[in-house]
C-alpha cells in the first residue's frame, strides 16, 4: 500500500506548479545545457556534461517524486483541522513551554510534506508531532532525544 500524503489545498497547488514547471521549463533548459556541454568535445574528461547529466538525474528524481505524492495525496480540509474539544490534531496550533529551558514555543501539526521545524511547522510524522497528537491542554508530553527526554507542558491548543 502507498504511504498518504496529507496536503493543505495550498501545498497541492505548489506542488502542481512545481511539477509543470519542471516538465515544461526546467526540463528543455537541462537538455539545452546537456547539448551545449556535448559540443566541447570528448565526453569522458567533460565536466560539464557530467554536471548536466548529474542535473539531469536530480530533476528526473524530483519529477519523479512529485508524481508520488501527487499520485496518494489526501486534501486536509478545514473540517478536518476544526479544533474539537482541545484535542491537538493535524492542522492543530500548538504552545508549548520546554519545562528545563523555561521557554514557550508555538508549533502547528502539518503533514510531512510541509514540515520546516524551522518555522514552527512540525510533521505529524516526527517524534515531537507524535507526541503530541491526542493530547490537549495541560497535558504534559516526553520527547526522546540524543542528549536524553526533552519534557514539555501544553499550554494552548488552537
Amino acid at each position: 500500500m502507498a504511504k498518504e500524503y496529507k496536503l493543505s489545498p495550498e501545498k497541492l497547488a505548489e506542488l502542481q506548479e512545481e511539477l509543470n514547471y519542471m516538465k515544461t521549463v526546467r526540463e528543455r533548459e537541462v537538455a539545452d545545457q546537456i547539448k551545449e556541454a556535448r559540443s566541447f568535445g570528448d565526453l569522458s574528461e567533460n565536466s560539464e556534461y557530467d554536471e548536466a547529466k548529474n542535473e539531469q538525474g536530480r530533476l528526473y528524481s524530483r519529477i519523479n517524486e512529485i508524481e508520488n505524492i501527487l499520485a496518494n495525496y489526501v486534501i486536509i480540509t478545514e473540517d478536518d483541522i476544526q479544533n474539537k474539544n482541545g484535542i491537538i490534531h493535524l492542522g492543530s496550533s500548538v504552545t508549548v513551554l520546554d519545562v528545563e529551558m523555561d521557554e514557550t514555543e508555538v508549533y502547528q501539526i502539518v503533514g510531512s510534506q510541509e514540515a520546516d521545524p524551522m518555522n514552527g511547522h512540525i510533521s505529524e510524522e516526527s517524534p515531537f508531532g507524535k507526541a503530541l497528537l491526542g493530547k490537549s491542554k495541560q497535558d504534559e508530553v516526553f520527547i526522546d532525544a540524543p542528549d536524553g527526554s526533552i519534557q514539555y507542558k501544553i499550554l494552548e491548543v488552537q
